[in-house]
């Protein structure tokens, strides 16, 4: 006790250091976090052609009539459905940020806003390509194109 009362600033300075040490493993973490790409493409094998996919693999869609500041989907009937990719972007060459109507920032691929489907479970699904609404969905293509399978009609009616 008394060599506390003869070193407070030792003390403090120690208390210092470690929570500085502790901040800076904090945004070292947190920005490795941020580092790794939000968009990778990937060879899709029921396609056969390379698309665009999450981190985890997850399909991501455009529609068709959503181009140049034009956003489409924006009720919640088609926001249940077609979940838009937020975050940074990160990984293809491409990609940029978009502020949709609510103000939110959405990844966009060459102008063309991203979306997941509600419908694909699995890495790898593609089951909303070809789902008609003011336009189709179709999944990004990086290479070629996607793949001309009929469309489906919307079964979600909206």
């Amino acid at each position: 006790m008394n060599s506390i009362r003869r070193h407070p600033f030792r003390i403090i300075l120690i208390v210092v250091i470690a929570a500085a040490a502790l901040v800076a493993t904090v945004v070292a973490s947190g920005s490795g976090a941020s580092s790794k790409a939000t968009v990778k493409a990937e060879k899709n094998a029921t396609l056969g052609k390379t698309i665009l996919v999450t981190r985890t693999g997850r399909t991501l869609y455009s529609l068709s009539a959503e181009r140049h500041g034009r956003f489409i989907c924006t009720d919640s009937t088609c926001l249940s459905l077609w979940k838009p990719l937020r975050g940074s972007a990160t990984g293809v060459k491409g990609l940029t940020v978009v502020t949709r109507p609510d103000r939110t920032r959405q990844v966009a691929y060459k102008g063309g806003p991203l979306y997941t489907f509600t419908g694909d479970h699995r890495a790898g699904d593609v089951n909303g390509n070809g789902f008609r609404d003011v336009g189709v969905w179709r999944p990004v293509a990086v290479s070629g194109t996607v793949s001309t399978a009929p469309s489906k009609p919307s079964v979600y009616g909206y």
